[in-house]
C-alpha cells in the first residue's frame, strides 16, 4: 500500500487541477450530482495510488486519464440519464454556445474526450495521444470524425 501525501501536496494539487477535472467529468457524465461523485473519485484514487509527477502538467495529464476512466466507469455502471444544462466551458453562456456543447456532448466517447482535450484545453495531437493512451494518427482521425459529425449536428441547427 502506497504512503499519502502530506496534505497541503493534495491540497496545492486539487487547487491547481479541480476546475479541469470538474470539466472533464461534466462532459462524460452530464449531470452535477455524478460529476461531482466523479470528481471526488478521481481525487481519492489520488490520495491512494500517490504517485510521483515531474511537472505540474504531469499530474494534471494523469488527472484527466484518471478522471475519464473514473467517469466511464461510472457510466458502465449507470443507465443513460438526461442531463442538466451543461455550463459554459469557455465561452459567455449563449445559446449558441449551448447548442455547440450539446453538439459535443452527443459525440461518441471516442471523438468527445479528443475534442475536449485539443480545443478546451489546448493540448496538441502527441499530448492527446499520449493522456489518451492511443496513437497520434487515431486521436487525428478520431478529430476529424467529430468535425465532420459536428458540422453535420450543427447544420441540422442551423449555426454554420
Amino acid at each position: 500500500m502506497s504512503v499519502l501525501r502530506k496534505e497541503y501536496d493534495i491540497g496545492a494539487i486539487y487547487s491547481r487541477h479541480v476546475d479541469t477535472v470538474y470539466r472533464v467529468c461534466l462532459s462524460y457524465v452530464k449531470t452535477k450530482a455524478d460529476t461531482e461523485d466523479c470528481v471526488s473519485d478521481t481525487f481519492m484514487k489520488l490520495i491512494k495510488a500517490a504517485p510521483q509527477f515531474d511537472s505540474q502538467e504531469h499530474e494534471k495529464h494523469w488527472l484527466i486519464r484518471v478522471a475519464i476512466n473514473t467517469c466511464k466507469d461510472s457510466l458502465k455502471k449507470t443507465t443513460a440519464l438526461p442531463y442538466e444544462e451543461l455550463e459554459s466551458l469557455a465561452a459567455p453562456d449563449t445559446t449558441q454556445n449551448r447548442e455547440i456543447m450539446d453538439a459535443v456532448r452527443s459525440l461518441p466517447e471516442d471523438c468527445r474526450s479528443v475534442v475536449y482535450l485539443y480545443f478546451y484545453e489546448g493540448y496538441t495531437l502527441d499530448e492527446v495521444a499520449k493522456i489518451v493512451k492511443l496513437s497520434k494518427s487515431t486521436v487525428r482521425r478520431n478529430l476529424e470524425k467529430a468535425k465532420g459529425l459536428l458540422r453535420e449536428i450543427l447544420e441540422e441547427g442551423a449555426y454554420l
